[in-house]
């Protein structure tokens, strides 16, 4: 007497055959570099604390600093954009918060 169970497996096929499976396995190559895109930097010739007008575009509606994936600055810049927008702060040109 066959089980039932086995009937079903035998129909079926084992679960872990492969063999139809056409997709690859393989894991990725730990030597090779992941691509990624240059980006291209906003051109910025000088950034003064004054020019409160600049700095708003680097500021979110609740007065944060953008991060460099949303404004495509360079490192050097962002650093330069997040001195001017502290100073600005300090001197009362540019709110510390929203409220």
């Amino acid at each position: 007497m066959t089980d039932r169970r086995g009937d079903s497996r035998d129909r079926r096929g084992d679960s872990r055959d492969r063999r139809g499976d056409s997709r690859d396995h393989r894991q990725p190559d730990p030597n090779r570099r992941t691509f990624r895109r240059r980006r291209r930097s906003v051109k910025l010739e000088s950034i003064d604390y004054k020019d409160v007008d600049l700095l708003r575009q680097f500021i979110s509606e609740r007065s944060k600093i953008l991060p460099r994936r949303f404004t495509r600055l360079s490192a050097k810049q962002q650093r330069e954009v997040t001195r001017a927008i502290k100073r600005a702060r300090n001197m009362a040109l540019l709110p510390f918060s929203d409220h």
